[in-house]
């Protein structure tokens, strides 16, 4: 459990929707007049599980500057370690509101792969960021091809959609060389969903906690091991540190 406890400690539960729409206000703000790149990462029960056998993995995730809670599984851990879950911060639906508060600023996505990317830029541009410069990279470059466009292009707001732990592990990277300030999010399958290439799940399942559900059924193979293995294991892993709570508090 030892990977876990500094990100847990390095979590910032989101108390109620006002604190919410404060925090979407800060990143904002930070995107505009950061003078270093900061980190924006989320944590759902699949990180923990790959941070559990990772410690590179886990040192990136709580190295980020802001680490919000994504997802059901993550409350269940939080009351069990005696801690208020707060808002569930989807990175899904939160992503989406930040790219419209820094409409304007310049912004550079990547990740995924053709076509998928240019539709969801096309997707992007169209109802998030009309008046921002907005370019893209696929996900699948050296390191070194991005810092050298970043540095080139100095965007203000970066959003990496390569999924975990690749884009945490990036981030990190990329904030130790760039020399602008900027803010890295961490997006998942952000540009896929708005690409069109993944659904959301009905609006039903996302308030019961079940869209890892509807997601299982789009991609039985791809995501077998994330959640039908991965579920139970967390779900483990959380009841041994219940049990065990004095290896977590130390």
């Amino acid at each position: 459990m030892a990977p876990w406890q500094p990100i847990l400690a390095r979590l910032q539960p989101v108390p109620d929707q006002i604190a919410a729409r404060a925090l979407l206000r800060r990143l904002a703000k930070s995107a505009r007049l950061a003078e270093r790149p900061r980190v924006l990462a989320f944590v759902n029960a699949h990180a923990l599980n790959l941070a559990a056998d990772s410690p590179g993995f886990a040192r990136a995730l709580s190295a980020a500057d802001v680490l919000l809670r994504d997802g059901a599984g993550l409350a269940l851990l939080l009351r069990r370690c005696g801690r208020p879950p707060g808002v569930n911060m989807n990175g899904t639906d939160f992503i989406p509101q930040l790219l419209r508060a820094c409409d304007g600023l310049p912004v550079a996505v990547l990740g995924t792969r053709e076509p998928y990317l240019e539709r969801g830029l096309v997707s992007i541009q169209r109802e998030f960021l009309p008046r921002s410069p907005l370019w893209g990279v696929d996900g699948f470059q050296a390191p070194s091809t991005y810092l050298h466009l970043l540095r080139e292009r100095r965007p203000s707001l970066v959003l990496l959609a390569m999924g975990m732990p690749r884009q945490e592990e990036l981030a990190q990277w990329l904030r130790r060389r760039l020399g602008h300030g900027c803010l890295l999010i961490c997006g998942g399958a952000i540009v896929d969903f708005l690409a069109g290439r993944t659904r959301r799940a009905p609006l039903l399942l996302q308030r019961l906690g079940m869209e890892w559900a509807w997601r299982l059924g789009q991609e039985p193979v791809r995501l077998f091991k994330r959640y039908v293995i991965g579920n139970p294991q967390f779900l483990w892993r959380t009841w041994r540190l219940k049990l065990d709570h004095s290896r977590f508090d130390s």
